[in-house]
C-alpha cells in the first residue's frame, strides 16, 4: 500500500500532479484569457486574471466534493458509475483533442482595459460559469478521489489546488511574458498541434487508468 497523506495516495496525488501540469501547458480558454489580459493591460492585469480562474476552480471542487459526498452517502455504488461516465467523457475529449478540434485562436484586434476588479471577476465568473469545466471537474476528479463520503470534499479541495499550482507554473510567466509569449505562439502553429496531440494523450491515459486501477 502507498503512503498516504490525508484520505488520498501519495502516489496518486503525484499522477495528478503529472496529468494537470501536462494539461496546464497546453494552451486552451484559461491561457487565452491570461494572455488576452497580459497583453491589453500588462502583467498585474495577467496575474489578476489568473487568480480569478484559480478561485473559479475551487468553486467547482466544492460542488463536484459535494455532489460525490451525496452520490456515495445515497447509493456507494453510483461512484462507479460516474467514474466510468466520466473516463467516456475523457475519451471523447481525447479524441477532439488528437483531430485538433478547437485549439488556441490567439486574438489579434486591441481588447479595451477594464478595472483589475474587472479582470478578477471575469476570470472568475468565465470559470464558474463555463459548464464544460464543471463537467470536466466531474470527469476528472473521481478518477483520482477515493471512494469515501467523509472526506470526498476534502479530496476535491486538494486535487483543486494542485491543479491551480499546476496551472500557476505555466500562467504566471505567461502573464509577465505578455505579447512576446503570444508572438511566439503565433510563430509556432506546429506547436499548437503538438500540444492537440499531447492533450489527446493525458485524456486517453486518465480514461485508460481506470482498467489499471488496483486499488478500487
Amino acid at each position: 500500500m502507498a503512503k498516504e497523506t490525508g484520505a488520498m495516495e501519495i502516489t496518486t496525488l503525484l499522477t495528478f500532479a503529472a496529468a494537470a501540469l501536462a494539461l496546464a501547458i497546453t494552451p486552451g480558454p484559461d491561457m487565452l484569457m491570461v494572455l488576452t489580459r497580459a497583453v491589453a493591460q500588462g502583467r498585474i492585469a495577467g496575474l489578476v486574471s489568473t487568480l480569478g480562474i484559480s478561485l473559479g476552480c475551487y468553486v467547482h471542487a466544492v460542488i463536484a466534493g459535494l455532489s460525490l459526498s451525496g452520490v456515495l452517502l445515497l447509493a456507494p455504488f453510483a461512484f462507479d458509475a460516474i467514474r466510468y461516465a466520466g473516463a467516456a467523457y475523457l475519451l471523447w475529449l481525447s479524441y477532439h483533442a488528437l483531430r485538433g478540434s478547437g485549439g488556441l485562436q490567439l486574438e489579434q484586434g486591441a481588447v479595451a482595459p477594464i478595472s483589475f476588479w474587472a479582470v478578477l471577476r471575469q476570470g472568475f465568473l468565465c470559470n464558474v460559469l463555463n459548464p464544460k469545466v464543471a463537467l470536466f471537474f466531474l470527469a476528472l476528479f473521481p478518477q483520482f478521489m477515493e471512494p469515501r463520503p467523509d472526506t470526498a470534499l476534502q479530496q476535491a479541495v486538494i486535487l483543486a489546488s494542485i491543479l491551480n499550482v499546476a496551472g500557476a507554473l505555466v500562467l504566471v510567466p505567461v502573464s509577465l511574458l505578455g505579447s512576446r509569449f503570444g508572438d511566439w505562439l503565433r510563430r509556432r502553429p506546429a506547436f499548437l498541434a503538438w500540444q492537440n496531440r499531447l492533450l489527446g494523450l493525458v485524456f486517453a491515459g486518465l480514461a485508460l487508468r481506470l482498467a489499471f486501477d488496483a486499488r478500487r
